[in-house]
């Protein structure tokens, strides 16, 4: 399994009195190629869920294996260093930088890296033909419409050509067609081998002919009905 959590659980503002517990007793496996949505209401816990498998956050308690790689007691550094390799995300808000150029926020995780500028070019360049908008390469973020925004973020998360995609309501601000098209594209990275997992409750996602399961997330459990 490339995604393991067993009895996993989150809790914010530990021992305070604003103790939130965000997610209890979560246990999920994913496989490798696989599609998976996470559904559930606001507050339900599958945003502290998907930054757990992405590597953003550790448990508080219970086992997460990520890539094959324990996580749940791995330092800061560690962690991040697991996370650039391992996973790709794709944001709500997509969170570009708008003074930055198109190419310039497909290549951004590379920075971090000392990767030659030649071959982040290379590789942004390669990125933003296979999703259709090299055209827009050297317009500014500020520039370009939702959907192209939302291949750029795309973009940027294969850039470090992760195993791994999450995806945190990727349809959210997006019309019904280009919601269609977003999905096709997750449909050919799973088709690639790589494992998608999407926090969403939008039909167009649940109801996708390639999500393989969905899994129903409410008061910080996964819901067995």
């Amino acid at each position: 399994m490339l995604i393991e959590l067993k009895d996993v659980t989150k809790i914010y503002n530990q021992g305070r009195t604003n103790q939130v517990m965000a997610l209890e007793g979560i246990s999920l496996e994913v496989a490798a190629g696989e599609m998976v949505c996470l559904q559930g209401a606001s507050g339900s816990g599958k945003s502290t869920l998907l930054a757990v498998l992405g590597c953003v956050l550790t448990p508080t308690s219970g086992r997460a294996a990520i890539g094959g790689v324990q996580i749940s007691r791995m330092p800061d550094r560690f962690l991040t260093l697991h996370r650039r390799k391992t996973v790709g995300f794709i944001f709500q808000q997509f969170n570009v930088l708008p003074e930055l150029t198109v190419l310039d926020n497909v290549v951004l995780p590379l920075l971090p890296l000392g990767v030659a500028p030649k071959i982040q070019e290379q590789k942004g360049d390669a990125l933003l033909e296979r999703l259709g908008i090299a055209h827009r390469r050297n317009f500014a973020a500020t520039e370009i419409s939702g959907g192209e925004l939302q291949r750029v973020a795309i973009a940027r998360a294969l850039v470090m050509d992760p195993p791994i995609i999450l995806a945190d309501e990727p349809t959210a601000h997006l019309d019904t067609a280009r919601s269609r098209e977003l999905m096709d594209v997750l449909r050919d990275l799973k088709n690639e081998g790589r494992t998608v997992v999407i926090a969403s409750h939008d039909p167009l996602v649940t109801e996708h002919p390639a999500v393989d399961r969905v899994v129903r997330i409410s008061d910080g459990r996964i819901d067995a009905g």
